[in-house]
Formats: structure tokens, C-alpha cells, sequence
């Protein structure tokens, strides 16, 4: 089978296996988000729609205790791949957000969950666009997280998630703070618009989402804390 590599900032290189999301834009905004929270030894992270492995090898790094899950089996050997590659200590499921946990909690969950939009009302049940349609709102995976978010982050733990601002961050920031959770915008960046939103750019603009002459999208880092 044929592999990518994709190079990230800071030590070591990442396989991407056929089908599998590389990191991206959103992967390194929120690989910085992440940067500035206390991620070390003792503390349980949760990498939840894993792809590559990109932030939980990164966590794992750090002294981490990493469980990364995605429901994409290609997704699960390539973060196995990657964490032997990397010689860091993963626990990696296969599973649907958090059906495959077992009631843990954790001090940080990471997220890069697929959300863009697009004209199909379902979901894609296999395929490699399984990584990033989310419906006509792009909010399929995004508002599952929000109510998973209350039951996997302890008490003192922090949720990073980002998205793009095609999505409603807005309506992210009521749905986590309604679970209890004190939300808010830490990072923004404006990146090129990638070849599936250009491929549905006549869509997006009738929609009301993008401007015809758009060229750049806005993607955003929810940071939301269980007090």
C-alpha cells in the first residue's frame, strides 16, 4: 500500500496512509492551541477523530497518557504506524467520538472533527470525504462533540476544538456553555480556501456562506473549560 508523508513543525515526519485526512491548516492551528495548555506527565488526553495521529503523537511527546479514536480503520492503523514510528506510548480505538470509551474522563480533549458544509443531507458512510462532510450546516459532527464535551472533560479539564467559520463558532460557544463549560475563541487564521470548498463554491455562495470572490476561510479554535 502507498503512503504519504507529511511533515509537520518540530521533530519527526507522519505517514498518511491512502484515504486518511493529512494535516492540514487546522491540524497546526490547533497543534499551537494546544502548545499553550500544560500538556505533560500524569495528565489523560483524548484525541478524538484522530487521523494521523498529528496531536496525540504530539501530546504523547509531552509525557502524556494519549487515547486517540477514530472511526475510520485506515485512520486507526495509520496512528498505530505513527506512534511506533515515534516510539510514544498511544492507546488507539476504534469507534465513533466516544461510544468506544468506557466512562473516562480526561484533562484535555483535542478535536478536529469534519465541518464543512455541503449540499448532501447524508453523511458519507465510507470513504475518505468521511474526514471532512458535516452536513448541510457542517455542524453533523460538531454539535455531537458539544454534548459529549460535559461527560469526557473532568473538572478542570479543557476541550480545544476548531472548525471553520462557515460552521456558526457562535452557536458552538451556547452549545458548550449550556453543557456547563466556559467557552471561548482562542485562536482565529484566515487559510486559502482547499480544493472541496472550491469544488462547492457555487453551493456555499447560494447558501449565503461565501462570498463569490472569496478566496480565504476562516478557521477558529473553540478553547472550552469545565469549571
Amino acid at each position: 500500500m502507498s503512503t504519504e508523508t507529511a511533515t509537520l513543525s518540530g521533530p519527526g515526519r507522519l505517514l498518511t496512509l491512502p484515504g486518511v485526512y493529512a494535516p492540514q491548516h487546522d491540524t497546526r492551528i490547533l497543534l499551537a492551541a494546544m502548545g499553550r495548555e500544560e500538556v505533560g506527565p500524569g495528565m489523560d488526553v483524548l484525541d478524538l477523530g484522530t487521523g494521523t495521529g498529528a496531536l496525540a503523537v504530539r501530546a504523547a511527546r509531552r509525557g502524556a497518557r494519549v487515547t486517540a479514536v477514530d472511526i475510520a480503520w485506515r485512520a486507526v492503523v495509520t496512528t498505530r504506524l505513527n506512534a511506533l514510528l515515534s516510539r510514544q506510548r498511544i492507546r488507539v480505538r476504534h469507534g465513533d467520538l466516544t461510544a468506544s470509551l468506557t466512562g473516562h474522563a480526561y484533562d484535555l480533549v483535542i478535536c478536529n472533527p469534519p465541518y464543512v458544509p455541503g449540499p448532501a443531507s447524508r453523511l458519507p458512510a465510507r470513504g475518505a470525504a468521511r474526514a471532512w462532510d458535516a452536513g448541510n450546516d457542517g455542524r453533523a459532527v460538531i454539535d455531537r462533540v458539544c454534548s459529549a464535551a460535559p461527560s469526557v472533560v473532568r473538572p478542570g479539564g479543557v476541550l480545544l476544538m476548531v472548525h471553520s467559520s462557515l460552521c456558526d463558532p457562535a452557536l458552538t460557544l451556547d452549545r458548550l456553555s449550556y453543557g456547563g463549560l466556559k467557552a471561548e475563541i482562542s485562536d482565529r487564521a484566515f487559510v486559502p480556501i482547499g480544493p472541496v470548498l472550491r469544488s462547492r463554491r457555487a453551493w456555499l455562495h447560494e447558501q449565503g456562506l461565501l462570498a463569490a470572490d472569496e478566496h480565504k476561510e476562516e478557521l477558529v479554535v473553540i478553547r472550552a473549560e469545565r469549571l
